[in-house]
Formats: C-alpha cells, sequence, structure tokens
C-alpha cells in the first residue's frame, strides 16, 4: 500500500463548504434565539413578590403582592389558600415589593395625577430616588424596532419601558421630557457639577437605576 495514490475523495476535506454554511445558520440562530426568547422572559408585573400594601384607610397587610401599573390595580394574597383582593390606586396609599427579577426592593406610591382625559386620578408611581429633586417613574411594554448586523432587515422586540417624572414641593408631577439637556437645565447653578459627575461615572439618564445615582448626586449638593 505504500506509494499507493488514495482516492480523492479522502485526500479532498470539505470544511470550507461547510463553514460557509455555518456563517448562514448562525444568524439566523441568533435572530430566532432574539425573537423567541423575549416571550420566555416573565416581566416583574407579571410575577408575585413579598411585600407589604398601605392602605388609604390605615391598614396595612403582608404578604404576596402583584402589580399592575396599565391598569394601576394591585393584587395582595395574605396568606395560603386567601382568596386574593383586588385594590385600586384610589384604595392604595404605598406599597413595597422585594422584586427578585433585580434583588432589590421597590416602592410605590399612588399619587394624583393630571390623565390624558383631563381629569385627576390616583396611579401608581415607582419612588426612584427623593430629596431637593424627587425622580419618580412608570413602566410599560412597547413593541421596539432593532436591527441585527447579522441579517438583513429589521424585527420588532417586546420590551419593558419606563417613563420618568419630577415631583415638586407642591406634589405637582410632570412628565421628563428623556433629553439630557433639559435635565440640565433644571439643575440651575449645579449644572456644572452633575454633567461632570455623569460623565466621570458614565452614567445614562435613560438607564433607570443610572438615573436615580444621577439625582441623588445633585440632591446630596443641598444635604438632602
Amino acid at each position: 500500500m505504500i506509494g499507493q495514490r488514495l482516492p480523492a475523495s479522502l485526500t479532498h476535506k470539505k470544511s470550507a463548504p461547510r463553514a460557509v454554511g455555518l456563517f448562514r445558520v448562525v444568524p439566523v440562530l441568533l435572530l430566532f434565539c432574539a425573537c423567541s426568547g423575549v416571550r420566555a422572559q416573565e416581566w416583574p408585573f407579571e410575577l408575585w413578590h413579598e411585600g407589604k400594601v398601605v392602605l388609604l384607610e390605615g391598614d396595612t397587610l403582608r404578604g404576596l403582592v402583584k402589580y399592575d401599573m396599565q391598569q394601576d390595580l394591585l393584587q395582595y394574597n395574605g396568606a395560603s389558600g386567601q382568596k386574593v383582593v383586588a385594590y385600586s390606586a384610589r384604595k392604595v396609599l404605598f406599597f413595597e415589593i422585594f422584586d427578585v427579577t433585580i434583588h432589590r426592593y421597590r416602592q410605590f406610591f399612588a399619587l394624583p395625577f393630571n390623565t390624558p382625559a383631563g381629569y385627576k386620578s390616583a396611579v401608581f408611581f415607582e419612588l426612584l430616588e427623593e430629596g431637593k429633586m424627587t425622580l419618580l417613574s412608570r413602566e410599560a411594554l412597547e413593541y421596539r424596532t432593532y436591527t441585527n448586523p447579522y441579517y438583513v432587515g429589521s424585527y420588532s422586540r417586546l420590551v419593558l419601558v419606563y417613563k420618568y417624572f419630577f415631583m415638586d414641593d407642591n406634589g405637582k408631577i410632570e412628565e421628563f421630557t428623556g433629553d439630557r439637556r433639559d435635565l440640565l437645565d433644571l439643575m440651575g447653578k449645579n449644572a456644572d457639577d452633575v454633567e461632570k459627575y455623569i460623565k466621570t461615572n458614565r452614567l445614562k439618564v435613560d438607564e433607570k437605576y443610572d438615573f436615580a445615582k444621577i439625582i441623588a448626586y445633585y440632591n446630596s449638593l443641598y444635604g438632602t
């Protein structure tokens, strides 16, 4: 057998075509995972959380809590086998949960707010920072469009988004525009210090807890 020529099918490997096929398949798999994995995620408002509820009439309830900020409803389950009770924001003063999705305590207040219909109604706000400037937020699900560098075209993805609000000393609540320049305008004489803090720590106003850090720093300049 020494010196005998081997068949061409054994001497020529076909790794290159398979590699090309792999590069074609990977982007499709990435896109599939990006689209199909979204709905597998459980949103915080879909879960029951350990927490407590303080009702407007003064009662304090401890147990499992589920909230819905889009409907401004709260569900409470105090003990195993107990009937679930629902409360609208008009019946609630405050509630607190331990959110297992982010391993943080979160506090929410029912506050009067001007609705799109033009009248005031109690709605739930999450308290992110309190002081000279008080930062609140509300969350909702929205479809956002994304592009993939490995795939021609775009796809829609359901994501949890936050809207931010400022509350003044008189309880007036106004929605934040989301523009960093508008935020710095609100900082007045401390705008330069705050901007430096943002750049040094690489913070973003569209990231929830980054935003809270920015407002906390601003409040610290006033000793609050």
